[in-house]
């Protein structure tokens, strides 16, 4: 795969967002959704693996793509909207979507509300806790922890606790300077309303991917999402980029 190429601006659903992009021009194309204190960079690993068009884009609030002001608040299916206008703006349609922690919820959404701008999906920890009731206390510990932080540190240190050991230090030092988009991303993780009927309805080939430092809620979401999924492959070696290709070969494309 060759290198990226400069980033260019597509316009979102009302905000200018930065993507970059590998490989030829043309289709088919698969696009990279970043999840939480992350942005479009964080992908250039992943994407140098992949063969063919790969697209990554900043979310809003992110990296070089704006945001509202003030910007404090978000949901997954204004996420969505942002992606599909991305899949549209580069004719990018139907792609191979892959998303990523919060990622994966915009990806979920743009397969029930978007069916048409994809050829099937890779979603990675996908934090669907709706469905992982027994999740709350783990998850209010992670909130104390981030409070905490906060308090003691500003939204930088809360951010740099959230991402733990698990980042580079340069990914760690982009996060920090875009605090405000990690927790609007925060409140907007239980913005995404989705019933099991809608789950079944999803009918295009998936992957549902989890790992050996996915959260146990995550693990928990992603296996309950499994077994509603009528065409899914359940992977559980953390290799998003093997997932894509593994999804290609079987049909995805």
């Amino acid at each position: 795969m060759s290198a990226a190429g400069a980033p260019r601006t597509v316009e979102g659903a009302g905000v200018a967002l930065s993507v970059r992009t590998w490989g030829p021009a043309g289709k088919p194309a698969c696009v990279l959704v970043h999840g939480m204190a992350s942005d479009a960079l964080a992908w250039a690993p992943v994407a140098e693996r992949l063969e063919g068009r790969v697209v990554a884009y900043d979310r809003r609030g992110y990296g070089g793509s704006g945001a509202p002001e003030p910007y404090s608040a978000t949901t997954v299916n204004e996420q969505a909207e942002d992606l599909a206008a991305v899949v549209l703006g580069l004719d990018a349609a139907p792609a191979l979507l892959a998303g990523e922690g919060f990622g994966a919820l915009v990806v979920l959404d743009v397969l029930r509300r978007h069916r048409a701008l994809a050829r099937g999906a890779v979603l990675a920890d996908p934090p669907l806790y709706a469905f992982v009731p027994e999740a709350t206390e783990e998850l209010g510990a992670q909130r104390a922890e981030l409070e905490g932080a906060l308090r003691s540190g500003g939204p930088g240190a809360a951010v740099e606790r959230w991402l733990g050991e698990r980042a580079a230090a340069d990914q760690v030092q982009r996060a920090r300077r875009r605090a405000g988009a990690f927790f609007a991303d925060l409140g907007g993780l239980a913005s995404l309303s989705v019933s099991r009927a809608e789950l079944r309805a999803v009918t295009l080939p998936l992957v549902v991917l989890t790992g050996p430092a996915t959260p146990p809620a995550d693990r928990l979401a992603a296996d309950r999402m499994s077994d509603l999924l009528p065409d899914v492959r359940r992977i559980d070696d953390g290799d998003l980029a093997g997932a894509v290709a593994a999804l290609s070969a079987s049909g995805g494309r």
